[in-house]
């Protein structure tokens, strides 16, 4: 168990060597200043509608998967029942043109054994030409309506095909009308609320990743190409100065910028430098997730060389009990 009084005096020891000795770390580490950041996620409706229920607070937690806005979905559901009914009528409109075939078939059957009869009558003269030319035009009829009535058919199964697809379609925004958390995180921003109506793609909420919880530092040239991704590193926060977080080199930017302005020291905002994040491992997030906040400041040292070893002051881990 640590003490307040031991926890204090440590602190103090590591912030004063941090903050005085900052770049003065042993050969193989390089060090910058940053604060820690996460990804933004928009839970934004696919369509345009109204808001019917929001169901996060402002700086709440939520898992993955939980359900976080619920879309009005009235009319929806009554475009839905009417293409469920569309389906129905359509499937009946075949069932009719498979009997009219059935019927057609019959009078097909009938036309060609009166033609029959009429060619053995002719052969033998026994029925005039115009009597046969009579026969042989029912028969040719018959197989065109025939051939209509099985086309009828064919155009059933489309009309029936395209009112299914209708239902699957609307069937979807339905589903879609209910916003679900992609990631863990907290509440950044609520933006609307019930009874509002949005436009298709406006966002609802917004969402702060607790599955990528970093700190970018910009480095100069020459320790930036020599920094690889995956490279270890720790971040020491100032609002926990005694304790080193771990963490790993996830991207290095290929282009240099002029560092930004929230870069504390003039001098490193007067030169050239590349972007460097530095994640914090998932499961050191989970495990500690409802004290995660971002924007707290501090530094990231960054090992340069494998070989090199960790000074004793960034080998203090937090430990589990600190936040229970």
């Amino acid at each position: 168990m640590f003490t307040a009084a031991a926890i204090l005096l440590v602190g103090a020891a590591v912030y004063m060597f941090v903050s005085e000795n900052g770049a003065e770390w042993p050969a193989g580490f390089v060090q910058g200043n940053g604060r820690i950041e996460a990804e933004q996620v928009k839970i934004a409706p696919a369509r345009a509608g109204r808001v019917s229920r929001v169901m996060a607070a402002e700086g709440s937690l939520v898992s993955a998967g939980a359900i976080l806005v619920q879309m009005d979905t009235d009319e929806l559901s009554a475009s839905h029942d009417r293409a469920k009914a569309e389906v129905a009528l359509a499937r009946q409109m075949k069932a009719e043109a498979e009997a009219l075939v059935a019927q057609r078939q019959s009078e097909q059957r009938r036309a060609a054994h009166e033609l029959d009869r009429a060619t053995a009558l002719l052969a033998g003269q026994n029925i005039s030409e115009t009597v046969f030319e009579d026969r042989e035009t029912a028969h040719q009829v018959a197989e065109a309506v025939l051939t209509a009535a099985r086309a009828r058919v064919a155009t059933s199964d489309s009309q029936i095909a395209a009112a299914e697809a209708e239902v699957r379609r609307i069937f979807a925004q339905i589903e879609d009308s209910s916003l679900f958390a992609p990631v863990s995180g907290r509440v950044l921003y609520r933006l609307a609320e019930p009874g509002e109506v949005v436009g298709a793609g406006a966002p609802i909420l917004t969402l702060l990743s607790l599955e990528n919880v970093y700190m970018e530092v910009f480095l100069p040239a020459r320790e930036a190409g020599l920094l690889p991704i995956g490279a270890e590193a720790r971040i020491v926060l100032d609002a926990l100065p005694d304790f080193a977080i771990a963490a790993t080199v996830t991207f290095v930017s290929p282009e240099a910028q002029f560092t930004p302005k929230q870069v504390e020291t003039l001098s490193e905002r007067e030169q050239l430098v590349f972007r460097v994040r530095v994640r914090i491992p998932e499961d050191l997030v989970e495990d500690r997730i409802a004290h995660v906040k971002t924007g707290l400041r501090g530094i990231a040292v960054i090992r340069l060389s494998p070989g090199s070893i960790w000074p004793e002051a960034l080998q203090r881990r937090i430990p589990p009990e600190l936040f229970q």
